[in-house]
């Protein structure tokens, strides 16, 4: 019983930790450089949804009508908006978030029927979902120990033959040490997988900010040519049959 406490107390301090550090950030400004019209925020999206997209067919499948997904952290549910653009039922999506503000907002621009939850994972039973998907959480979660929870707990609502994806931050940002990265190491550490995928994307946001008037093509080649350019990577691994 001491265990859990001290668990839950850890727990609650970093996502006050979490929830400070986004209002910090609101409020200094910052979030103007992630706002959708900005030229380097579109392209960074479009390239993120061409490799999920692939990803996804490669492994779950063309049709996902009837995949159940959970999105953990999912912020105003710009990612499972995009599955049912892609053709999930909303009734098959859940989501969760820490953050009040963000799952609101969620609810009010999402399509009827998704199923949102706030905090932890504690309602969602075992062998669940076809697909946990978590986006740059990790990464905000400097404890190890709650990293480390956070996966145990997405295992655990895998379904035997799911897959988690995992989109996340490859390297330490030096002016940033509210986040830390994600290592393919680390990962591989929490699930004993029997099948994944991994692959880098995105030019690193500073270059990307500097190029964003440039022609398209040149953050392009950059990309594509110059891979430790790449600032992020989509990982997935696969649950093996009970």
């Amino acid at each position: 019983m001491e265990k859990i406490r001290m668990n839950k107390n850890r727990m609650n301090h970093e996502v006050k930790r979490i929830q400070r550090v986004y209002a910090e950030r609101d409020a200094s400004g910052r979030k103007a450089l992630y706002e959708w019209h900005r030229p380097e925020i579109i392209q960074q999206d479009a390239a993120r949804r061409r490799i999920a997209a692939t990803l996804l067919a490669n492994t779950i499948g063309r049709d996902i009508s009837k995949v159940r997904v959970l999105d953990v952290g999912c912020g105003s549910g710009t990612f499972l908006r995009t599955l049912v653009e892609w053709g999930a039922y909303p009734e098959n999506l859940v989501g969760t978030e820490l953050l009040t503000d963000r799952l609101k907002k969620a609810q009010q621009c999402s399509a009827p029927g998704i199923d949102w939850h706030i905090g932890e994972l504690d309602f969602a039973e075992s062998d669940r979902f076809d697909l946990v998907v978590t986006n740059t959480v990790f990464s905000s979660i400097l404890d190890k120990a709650i990293r480390t929870q956070l996966a145990t707990d997405m295992w655990r609502v895998l379904k035997p033959g799911g897959w988690i994806m995992v989109f996340d931050f490859r390297y330490n940002n030096p002016s940033n040490r509210k986040v830390r990265k994600v290592t393919r190491q680390e990962l591989r550490g929490y699930w004993p997988a029997i099948d994944e995928r991994y692959q880098t994307l995105l030019l690193a946001p500073p270059i990307a900010r500097r190029l964003a008037s440039a022609p398209y093509l040149i953050s392009e080649l950059l990309t594509g040519f110059i891979p430790l350019l790449r600032s992020h990577f989509i990982y997935m691994a696969q649950k093996g049959q009970n």
